[in-house]
């Protein structure tokens, strides 16, 4: 089959879905797929050999996020000639309201459209201003998917349709297979991944709580990935608990599965804006028991709680007694990863690419459908 992918964020910065985009590609040419993947950026920043950069980007404010997109006249050339060029038997778009490439893609589409929507928004001034636009793109696309059952809500209660829930996949065996960094855990650690001076990322939760669980644990350590200026998000933690803090800065996907393999325990202490919870299969891929607020897309990933602890959003007294409990009970720490190594195999990504293809065939077949029957 041929397959075109969209991603709407450029590859440049990290994020789920990028991450979701760049799997499921690899996941369906490894099934002997052809697939091109649509993105924005330049041609230094592309080294992924099936990604076709879409030119420069342009940042705007998103989902308490900065999205860097690309969007205009120039893009929507070279969505044209990439649609042209690949003569796909499929378009799969993700996120296709918010203006970006994959908004365009549909708008320029002529056969059987795919979308995938990741977010569990229901407001954005945005999509109050470009209703028209965004009536055009719904009725383009054929089949929707959403990663979790609140996007597939927003779906049904507020664009006028259903959608199959399919999960965002997670290579399980890469996770699993990687070794730890030297030296790690140690005498106890606690992990973190993400954009930690986003506010809705909760990172300022988990730097209270470990400074709370640092006076009683002199070997604790906090080891933390990802872009941000570490000066910033400690200025207020003292010196003593400060040199315990490990920042690694923007890691590769090889030391970011190594590093969930470092720690006794991940921590996500988000406090909003989620609709999956990527990071916390790839946790539990790893064999590393999870800490979570308790958000509900995190309760539904977590099995209610089974495959990992869960505490009050927003609460870091909360994160630092379930932390500490965890830390002190080696025991409830093997069953809460053993039960976790359960729950995502179903997020395997051969398991979830299977899904994702009924998906298109389903589209085409309709498409099909709906060609004939306008053929007088």
């Amino acid at each position: 089959m041929r397959i075109g992918i969209v991603c709407p964020y450029s590859f440049d910065v990290p994020g789920g879905v990028q991450n979701h985009v760049r799997d499921l590609a690899e996941t369906l040419i490894a099934l002997g797929h052809h697939v091109s993947v649509l993105a924005p950026g330049d041609e230094e920043s592309m080294t992924l050999p099936y990604v076709v950069p879409a030119g420069r980007t342009v940042p705007v404010p998103y989902n308490g996020s900065v999205a860097r997109v690309s969007f205009g006249l120039i893009s929507a050339t070279r969505v044209r000639r990439w649609l042209a060029a690949g003569r796909f038997d499929v378009l799969h778009v993700h996120e296709p309201l918010i203006p970006s490439l994959s908004m365009l893609a549909v708008l320029s589409a002529r056969g059987p459209v795919v979308a995938t929507f990741h977010t569990a928004m229901t407001r954005s001034r945005a999509l109050a201003a470009a209703q028209g636009v965004l009536q055009l793109v719904l009725e383009k696309i054929t089949g929707r998917i959403a990663v979790s059952e609140l996007a597939r809500k927003v779906q049904v209660e507020h664009l006028g349709g259903s959608a199959w829930e399919i999960p965002n996949g997670v290579q399980v065996s890469k996770y699993r297979a990687a070794e730890p960094f030297d030296g790690w855990p140690g005498e106890g650690a606690l992990g973190f991944l993400g954009r930690f001076t986003e506010p809705r990322k909760g990172f300022p939760y988990l730097v209270s709580a470990f400074t709370a669980l640092s006076h009683e644990r002199p070997g604790l350590r906090l080891l933390v990935a990802g872009p941000g200026d570490p000066s910033e998000a400690i200025e207020d933690v003292p010196v003593a608990v400060r040199d315990r803090i490990v920042f690694l800065g923007k890691v590769s996907e090889e030391d970011k599965a190594r590093m969930l393999r470092s720690v006794d325990l991940y921590v996500a202490p988000n406090t909003g804006g989620e609709s999956f919870g990527m990071i916390l299969t790839e946790a539990m891929s790893a064999g590393t028991p999870v800490v979570a607020s308790e958000l509900d897309a995190f309760r539904r990933v977590l099995d209610g709680g089974r495959a990992g602890a869960l505490f009050p959003v927003g609460d870091a007294a909360g994160l630092a007694r379930v932390a500490g409990e965890l830390l002190d009970d080696p025991a409830r720490r093997a069953a809460l990863a053993a039960r976790a190594t359960e729950v995502v195999a179903a997020y395997d990504w051969p398991v979830v690419a299977e899904r994702v293809l009924e998906v298109y065939a389903t589209a085409i077949e309709v498409a099909g459908a709906t060609v004939q029957e306008s053929v007088p």
